[in-house]
């Protein structure tokens, strides 16, 4: 049985949507019984480039996408639904079956922004689908109340915590080391996370931070230079893998004050790597982070967060039992083999499904 992901391309894209595309592509669980393919209708670069890739990504697509059965169309908010209806009207005029992934954190926003006619493009996108995957069940019952579907489902993310191994460490030689892994930037609450460290670090000057990611890298830099916060706070903007191990490895606790997500993959990397979590309850978050594993603050709380920090780097007790409890959790509940064979039973259910 042949199955064609949709999405970003897992080379020249960043973002935790290409994660999980390699992921399903290189999955030993899926591969044993089913044959799957990746095919990049999106890359990282400015709107000309972006614009042309698409074109041509499309039109490879119409030529290709004869041989396979099923279609996993991943997606997100913005451009990503409107590129994503053309899959889908593809493939459905072909008669095949196809999948629709959605990532997007801020996707219901960007919805209820819609003018009218670009509504009924999206909706029309949820009818089409075979089957619709929602990140948590909070997201399931609300993508449910919102759209007209034939199916919805949870799937979690999952994460491999064999390729996190070498980032653990003993938490409390890192207890004052801090990592905030993704895009910086307003939404992501890196602002919000660099004011909470300055009041942190006034309490404990030893507290170091690192933001790493792309997006606002040279704002971010400039606003902690203007604090004088350089020897405390490390920005070295986009890192690759191997140095995201180092980093993990040399931190106690990860953070991410989002005010938008889905299910980040940097919270179960950090929580496979046996780290603390602070974080916001947004999104899938809360099904992920509670009291055993970490501290969920409200988006925009900046002494809140300044005391989550505090917390991670002075409670040996809580930070000792957040790293346990987070290698647990990730391997039972959101390990990737488990992930895996849940979207082989959904690809099961749906290819036995009449039209």
């Amino acid at each position: 049985m042949k199955i064609l992901e949709i999405g970003p391309s897992e080379t020249r894209a960043r973002g935790g949507m290409s994660k999980v595309i390699r992921s399903i592509r290189e999955s030993e669980a899926l591969a044993e019984e089913f044959e799957i393919d990746s095919f990049p209708s999106y890359i990282d670069g400015s709107l000309p480039v972006r614009l042309l890739y698409s074109l041509y990504g499309y039109l490879r697509f119409m030529i290709c996408c004869g041989k396979y059965d099923l279609f996993h169309i991943h997606t997100a908010e913005r451009g990503s639904t409107f590129r994503k209806s053309l899959y889908l009207r593809t493939v459905k005029r072909a008669g095949k079956k196809a999948v629709i992934h959605i990532h997007g954190a801020e996707y219901l926003t960007f919805y209820d922004g819609l003018s009218g006619r670009k509504k009924k493009i999206a909706d029309d996108f949820f009818r089409r689908a075979d089957l619709v995957l929602a990140l948590s069940g909070g997201w399931k019952r609300e993508l449910e109340r919102r759209f007209a579907m034939k199916a919805c489902e949870t799937l979690y993310n999952g994460v491999d915590p064999a390729k996190l191994e070498p980032a653990g460490s003993d938490p409390m030689e890192h207890r004052n080391a801090f990592l905030m892994l993704g895009r910086l930037g307003e939404r992501k609450g890196t602002y919000d996370l660099i004011a909470a460290a300055e009041l942190a670090i006034r309490q404990n000057p030893r507290l170091k931070l690192c933001l790493a990611g792309d997006g606002e890298v040279e704002p971010v830099r400039a606003l902690v230079k203007g604090k004088g916060l350089e020897e405390n706070i490390a920005v070295p903007g986009w890192i690759d893998a191997a140095e995201k191990l180092r980093r993990l490895r040399e931190a106690a606790t990860l953070v991410l004050p989002s005010y938008h997500e889905g299910m980040p993959m940097a919270i179960l990397e950090g929580m496979a790597a046996g780290k603390a979590i602070i974080s916001t309850a947004v999104g899938a978050i809360p099904e992920v982070v509670g009291e055993e594993n970490g501290i969920l603050t409200e988006p925009g709380d900046v002494p809140a967060l300044a005391e989550a920090l505090l917390r991670c780097s002075g409670d040996a007790e809580s930070l000792t039992r957040f790293s346990a409890n987070n290698r647990k959790r990730a391997e039972e509940v959101f390990g990737i083999r488990r992930n895996h064979e849940a979207l082989a039973e959904y690809y099961r259910q749906l290819l036995r499904r009449p039209e």
